[in-house]
């Protein structure tokens, strides 16, 4: 009688914007909101999906790496480098701004009361890289999902304290950042003395998204977006917009249509460690950290739930083609 009546489970998933990605990142959100010590009750191969969203991004990069031909990586390089630098000049010039008009403490009263400018560089300079790289893996090219192998740098505190002005106080070790491209490195490697291997690792990747978006959802407490109250919801929502709209402009100039740009523009899960890490270097935004990590939890929940759909509509809107006098979207790994 099953076999006779199926429930079509993948089809109504993928009925929802981005949903290989969206809806198993709500489902590991959820539990871990309302059922925390689930992973920790049942342990073993159960619990490890609880943070366990590293392992499964590493080998998902090897099987990213092994699409890649040689011939492509400049271009891997240069978009990585366009969004990356993009991402920076953005914390750059909203740093300076809020800095001339609230300074370094967060504002004491009123309806942002709480926002500080450490809260919204922290949230802007960090992209999800593993949200990103699902998003391309779906809508994008091999190549797109490579250049995160560059834009990972901005990862950690390091970006937000340059933009801060106190450059120095931190660094990358040279094994973090060899590690950070070591699993992309072997998988080109691997897709280029063997086609044929490059070929079955990279059928595996597709695999992987609805795992690590579960994972990467077991890491959200959506608690934090009310604690945080509407500051936070509209701090999440100014991070798209402002990121967005500046990424999408750069993914075009550079030969892309956009997507990218919009699948960048979601804080990353560490951002939220970032203002603490800024404070012990720098004690004047001690005060401005405790509020700053709070809203910058909200930023990564409230951008992550909204990326992927914007993401999906975008690329839909972008591939529209005119067809007998009618636009009809095409869609990439969409139905």
């Amino acid at each position: 009688m099953l076999h006779k009546m199926p429930l079509r489970i993948k089809h109504a998933i993928e009925r929802v914007p981005g949903g290989m990605m969206t809806v198993p990142l709500v489902a590991g959100a959820v539990i871990a909101t309302f059922a925390p010590r689930a992973f920790t009750f049942f342990g073993s191969f159960t619990g490890a999906f609880y943070h366990g969203a590293l392992p499964i991004l590493a080998v998902f990069y090897v099987c990213m790496g092994a699409t890649i031909r040689l011939r492509t990586l400049p271009q891997v390089v240069r978009r990585g480098g366009a969004l990356l630098g993009t991402k920076a000049a953005l914390g750059i010039i909203v740093g300076a701004i809020l800095g001339r008009l609230i300074g370094e403490q967060p504002i004491k009263s009123g309806w942002f009361a709480g926002i500080s400018t450490l809260a919204v560089v922290a949230a802007i300079n960090d992209t999800n890289g593993g949200l990103y790289m699902a998003l391309m893996a779906q809508y994008g090219s091999p190549e797109d999902v490579a250049a995160y192998s560059v834009m990972s740098l901005e990862s950690g505190p390091f970006l937000t304290m340059v933009t801060l002005g106190v450059a120095g106080l931190a660094s990358f070790p040279w094994q973090t950042m060899v590690g950070a491209i070591l699993p992309l490195l072997v998988g080109i490697l691997l897709g280029n003395l063997d086609p044929e291997l490059g070929d079955f690792l990279g059928r595996a990747a597709p695999t992987m998204i609805p795992f690590f978006a579960f994972a990467l959802g077991t890491t959200l407490d959506l608690k934090l977006v009310w604690e945080a109250g509407l500051v936070g919801v509209v701090l999440g929502i100014a991070v798209i917009l402002i990121s967005g709209i500046a990424l999408i402009a750069v993914d075009r100039i550079i030969g892309g249509n956009g997507t990218a740009g919009v699948a960048a523009a979601a804080t990353a899960g560490n951002a939220a460690a970032v203002p603490l890490l800024v404070a012990a270097a720098n004690h004047k935004y001690a005060e401005a950290a405790g509020p700053a990590t709070v809203l910058v939890a909200s930023s990564v929940i409230v951008t992550c739930l909204l990326v992927p759909p914007i993401t999906t509509w975008w690329n839909r809107r972008v591939k529209r083609t005119p067809k007998d006098g009618i636009a009809t979207p095409t869609m990439r790994g969409v139905t």
